[in-house]
């Protein structure tokens, strides 16, 4: 499921052959001397860059402050009807939470069927951790019909797979009922809370996501919702399109 960015962004071609630094030609060390030239970034190195990455990013926003508390967001007006989000209560949401990811559509690409312990146990760790992941309802018109994870991508596994920028945020999200699919609410939806996630973390340069690349209507929906295809990226459990939002072109987009 749901884990520095160069100055030219992500999005920058790669250097043709010849033409940058790694491609000079390298005296040869001298004798005695190790060579270490073809040194490569191993995953316990990798593991060590993120955890530089976290302790860097806990340094500027104390625990409780990663993402705020999106129960004080305002609402948002759609053409759909009234939104916002509401933090997940595990006692009061478990069991809608756990008929929707039995719901085969959203088994297929959330992986949580079963029992209503297989979705606890994916709520807890973010509900009981440091607040870098926020499980929330999204409510329209007074009723539950929407579950999304607002999460620090900067701090999560996948900015392993993707040069991560400071503060960049993450939305996962699955339509629990099937009547509000296939009609635009997702990508209607998509952007109202883009926009909320903008409005109320200022730090926030991107949001993005990474949709299973073969969900093509989920695809389409951040695609038509405003964001960008940056890339193809290969997560431990799917090939997933990288989708990002900049604040910078929200208002053309």
């Amino acid at each position: 499921m749901p884990p520095a960015d160069a100055p030219a962004g992500p999005d920058a071609a790669p250097e043709e052959p010849g033409s940058g630094p790694g491609d000079r030609e390298t005296p040869a060390a001298p004798a005695g001397t190790e060579d270490t030239l073809d040194l490569k970034l191993t995953e316990e190195l990798l593991a060590l860059i993120s955890e530089d990455r976290n302790k860097a990013a806990r340094r500027h926003d104390p625990a409780g402050e990663l993402l705020g508390d999106p129960a004080t967001w305002p609402g948002a007006t759609t053409e759909a009807g009234g939104f916002h989000l509401v933090p997940v209560v595990l006692e009061r949401d478990l069991a809608v939470l756990s008929r929707w990811m039995n719901d085969p559509a959203v088994a297929a690409f959330w992986e949580l069927a079963g029992p209503e312990s297989v979705t606890a146990d994916h709520l807890r760790p973010q509900l009981e951790g440091d607040g870098r992941s926020l499980p929330c309802l999204g409510v329209l018109d007074g009723t539950p019909m929407s579950y999304w994870e607002i999460y620090r991508a900067d701090l999560d596994p996948l900015a392993r797979h993707y040069p991560a920028r400071l503060h960049d945020t993450g939305i996962h999200l699955l339509i629990g009922g099937v009547g509000n699919r296939g009609r635009g609410v997702g990508t209607t939806l998509l952007r109202a809370v883009a926009d909320l996630v903008l409005d109320n973390l200022p730090r926030c340069g991107r949001v993005v996501a990474e949709p299973d690349l073969r969900n093509t209507p989920s695809v389409s929906a951040f695609l038509s919702a405003g964001f960008r295809f940056s890339a193809e990226v290969d997560l431990p459990d799917k090939r997933a399109a990288l989708m990002i939002r900049d604040r910078t072109y929200r208002d053309h987009l």
